[in-house]
């Protein structure tokens, strides 16, 4: 097993209610899983795509999230948008939008951040933290996990038919599979 993939350690698909779990070793496995996001992300002309990162505190969330906005193009450095709550990568024609909620105080509070303004064709929302923001956080097409212990892993679900599209594409470029 290599210490630069990250490994699934389950995958069961059943359709937008697909699963998979990667074992992240160290941080150039959770890069190499942003970067794989980034290569298999089905962006859209006409809807914006949403990957939620969840997971406590050093989880990994910022670091997929630099590693799959490196993968698209972005040239400067990614930092974490905890202060900005949101930082904008403009990609071409395409926009990637770095939101993170974790210093939001109250769901109602998103609504000054104008996060509708980006539910356009052609973004993607990277959203950390996204259960701070309740039910006013737009559908995540794939969300992900991230945990720490009892081993540092990451957990995809598909939330929509272009999340499994997405999440197929992961399954599909990370090949070595641990079986339960």
């Amino acid at each position: 097993m290599s210490g630069r993939w990250p490994v699934p350690a389950s995958a069961r698909a059943v359709g937008h209610e697909a699963r998979s779990t990667w074992l992240l070793s160290d941080v150039p496995a959770t890069e190499q899983l942003g970067t794989v996001l980034a290569r298999g992300c089905p962006w859209s002309e006409t809807t914006a795509r949403v990957l939620h990162l969840s997971g406590e505190l050093g989880a990994g969330k910022t670091t997929l999230a630099a590693a799959l906005l490196r993968e698209l193009g972005v040239n400067e450095p990614v930092r974490s948008p905890s202060y900005a709550l949101i930082e904008l990568y403009q990609l071409g024609t395409r926009i990637a939008a770095h939101i993170d909620l974790y210093r939001l105080n109250s769901p109602n509070e998103l609504a000054t951040l104008g996060l509708r303004d980006y539910l356009t064709g052609q973004t993607l929302l990277i959203i950390e933290w996204p259960e701070r923001g309740g039910s006013a956080v737009p559908k995540p097409d794939l969300h992900l996990q991230l945990e720490t212990l009892p081993v540092r892993s990451a957990t995809a679900s598909a939330g929509s038919e272009a999340g499994g599209i997405w999440l197929n594409d992961a399954r599909a470029a990370l090949t070595t599979e641990v079986k339960n």
